[in-house]
């Protein structure tokens, strides 16, 4: 009596097709082998596919054969497809079975491989089931193309994003919380270019971004982010980005700009010196010996730690932090807006506000008529293209080109748009930030330790020593040597004197009906309001809020 081995295979995707379950073909086979006397030696179940031979469960068959060689006859299978969708592979098999003395046999389409004629049957057998599997997989592969410029999304959802079948069954994409404002604050932050790549994944990392390193670059680089689906090269046609049906979560010019920082064409990296809190002046002090920057160290005593600013060179200088913060604390007084002074500076700010605002209809006529330009230019590419003065690749490029520029143009005209603050959203932001500046020194005190280092640059952009502070004033950002030119040099004298080399203009007021030290008050007030003005239309208003947008916070 011969022996024979049953493989019933199924795939997943052939689960619930009729007559491929396993039980379908189990029952086949074992009134097969009872019909024809033959000894079932071992039932293999296969739930694999059968375009190669790697699978699980024919692995240990395989390896069972090899054991028992010459001592199994057969291995049974109801279709050749059961057997294997790759013709290659199957001939290969075959050659390997008849080594071992097996012989593979499909009962229900049963060839004698003595009869040179049925190999000519074999062929088609498991030809078929090949064709059958190319041609799926090429509707599949051309239906998700047709999906793709439609707009639609057709593979796992990026980070940031979640995969949701819409009513009509239809995929698509949704932004996943709180992964996209995760990555919406880390591609604001690269756009800026002040940290390397790497610190603002870390950062991110920290904040809950579920995201490795690679994939987190394939983000940074990937258009799916500001509502762009890309559409590959295929054959003849060049790949091209289409319009997606999904939310974007990222500015097109935020994305732009990023893709200019990782490109090295944007690039303002500043180096963070991490300190402790009793030591946030570490980096920004000169030793007054030798000129060198001072570090800060802490040295552990009999009962606390004492910190200290000290001098890495030979000069051997160093001084108590509690000291030295104390001393900075105090001059920081002299910073503090004068009331007076801060409805002044609200007046002005408003004013040169909506002065500003009105040049935003003529930027935004630019780049209409830029992109009108644009636009042209390829409606003339094309007419030399169809004039055949030009190639193909030629107008390709040029429309790649032309079309990149556009979407950044229409981005900033969205940005004119949504950047449009109303006045009384102007007036509650100037509110807070001048409430802030007239308490400075508060201000300091309450901030965390990243704040604080940021206030003593803004304030200091160069290094200064403890002599600058006691003995004369260090050098200052503009907007703090103005209101430091505001509290010490403007302000009426009591006793009816002027400073002759005062900063102020020498012209004289005529005298009227007004005392003398009444119009040394409007004369003040006349200077301090022209160079007021003078100073906020150089520093164009948003150059106030870049530097303070923390403050009214």
């Amino acid at each position: 009596m011969r022996a024979a081995d049953l493989y019933i295979r199924v795939s997943t995707d052939e689960q619930a097709d009729k007559g491929y379950s396993q039980r379908s073909q189990e029952e086949v086979l074992l009134k097969y082998c009872e019909i024809n006397k033959i000894q079932v030696r071992k039932i293999i179940f296969e739930d694999h596919s059968a375009k190669t031979f790697i699978r699980p469960e024919w692995t240990k068959l395989l390896g069972f054969l090899r054991q028992q060689k010459n001592k199994t006859d057969l291995v049974l299978f109801t279709k050749w497809d059961r057997f294997s969708r790759n013709a290659p592979d199957a001939y290969q098999m075959i050659a390997t079975l008849k080594k071992l003395g097996v012989e593979p046999q499909a009962i229900e389409q049963p060839l004698d491989m003595e009869v040179p004629e049925n190999k000519m049957m074999l062929a088609i057998y498991l030809t078929a089931p090949e064709i059958e599997n190319d041609r799926r997989a090429l509707n599949v592969f051309y239906g998700m193309r047709r999906a793709r410029k439609e707009g639609r999304y057709m593979a796992t959802a990026p980070v940031g994003y979640k995969n949701r079948t819409l009513d009509g069954g239809k995929k698509t994409i949704v932004p996943y919380e709180p992964a996209a404002s995760v990555l919406q604050w880390a591609f604001d932050e690269i756009s800026i270019g002040q940290n390397t790549v790497v610190e603002i994944y870390r950062q991110a990392k920290a904040k809950g971004l579920p995201c490795s390193k690679n994939n987190f670059w394939h983000a940074l680089r990937n258009p799916v982010y500001i509502g762009k689906i890309v559409i590959p090269k295929l054959k003849e046609e060049e790949s091209f980005m289409v319009d997606g049906l999904h939310e974007p979560i990222i500015k097109p010019s935020v994305f732009y700009e990023v893709q200019n920082v990782l490109e090295g064409r944007k690039r303002n990296l500043k180096t963070k010196i991490v300190t402790q809190d009793m030591l946030a002046l570490k980096g920004f002090i000169c030793c007054p010996a030798c000129g060198k920057v001072l570090t800060g160290s802490a040295s552990k005593g009999r009962n606390a730690h004492y910190h200290y600013y000290h001098c890495n060179s030979t000069c051997g200088y160093r001084t108590r932090a509690e000291e030295a913060n104390s001393i900075f604390e105090k001059h920081l007084k002299d910073y503090n807006l004068n009331a007076e002074a801060a409805t002044l500076f609200k007046s002005v700010i408003l004013d040169v506000y909506k002065n500003e605002h009105q040049t935003t209809g003529s930027s935004r006529k630019q780049f209409i008529d830029r992109i009108t330009a644009l636009n042209n230019k390829v409606t003339k590419a094309r007419e030399l293209l169809l004039n055949d003065d030009i190639d193909a690749a030629d107008f390709r490029a040029v429309k790649v080109e032309t079309e990149r520029e556009i979407v950044v143009l229409e981005s900033k005209i969205s940005d004119l748009r949504s950047n449009n603050m109303s006045i009384s959203e102007v007036e509650k932001t100037l509110d807070s930030a001048l409430t802030k500046l007239t308490s400075i020194d508060a201000l300091y005190c309450k901030s965390d330790h990243y704040a604080k280092r940021k206030l003593i640059g803004s304030i200091y952009p160069d290094k200064f020593t403890f002599e600058d502070l006691k003995v004369r004033t260090a050098k200052t950002g503009d907007v703090f040597s103005f209101i430091y030119l505001i509290n010490n040099e403007l302000q009426g004298k009591k006793n009816g004197t002027t400073t002759r080399n005062s900063v102020l203009s020498h012209r004289v007021i005529p005298s009227g009906f007004e005392p003398e030290t009444y119009r040394l008050e409007i004369c003040c007030s006349i200077q301090l309001s022209y160079r007021t003005i003078a100073f906020f239309s150089r520093c164009k208003y948003g150059k106030l809020y870049s530097n303070w947008q923390y403050i009214s916070a």
